[in-house]
Order: structure tokens, then sequence, then C-alpha cells
């Protein structure tokens, strides 16, 4: 069966662990990127990483892209949001569907 988890800093990740996820704090890039590959070859479907945590280890993140497992989702932490969760969101539904399903001709 596969799992979800949580990677970011611990006052953003901590709220996950009573939904049911595996809440993974780090504190340096070096442990993130670490962590993220240990999790990603795991039998984790879902992985989220926060918005701030993403953008400092972008290789790490992009190298599952691609790949249909596991589905890596930016969201936003306790410090703010960039924005960058729903760009990537809105990015693969446009790559799926074929068009930006939020553009509105009115």
């Amino acid at each position: 069966m596969y799992r979800m988890a949580v990677l970011g800093d611990k006052d953003s990740i901590y709220g996950y662990a009573a939904l049911g996820m595996e809440v993974c704090p780090v504190t340096d890039d070096a442990q993130a990127s670490r962590k993220l590959r240990e999790l990603a070859e795991g039998d984790y479907a879902v992985i989220y990483i926060t918005e701030a945590l993403a953008e400092r280890i972008p290789g790490e993140v992009n190298r599952y892209r691609e790949q249909m497992l596991p589905a890596i989702i930016q969201i936003p932490g306790v410090y703010g949001n960039t924005g960058a969760g729903v760009a990537n969101v809105r990015k693969s539904v446009e790559q799926a569907v074929g068009s930006d399903i939020l553009f509105s001709n009115n």
C-alpha cells in the first residue's frame, strides 16, 4: 500500500501528522535532498513539500517531475505562499488537457 509524506520546516508540517501523514522535518538543503530521494525511492505515492523548500532544491524536485509516482505537490508553509504550488498544478493540468482551463474569454 502506498503512503503519503510531507517534507519541510517543522512549523509548517507538523499539523499534517493529524491527517495520518508521515511528517519529515528538515533543517538544511542537503538533508532535504536526501530525505526526498529516500521517500521517492520508498513506497510513497504522494509527497507534499513546502514551496520554500522546493524552491531551494529544484534539481531534486525536478528529478521526479516526469515519473508517474511519486507525485510531488508543493504546499504553502507558515512563512508565506509563493504561488509556486498553484502554478505547478496549473502547468500539469495544462499539459494533460492541452489548454489552460482557468483562462476565461470574458
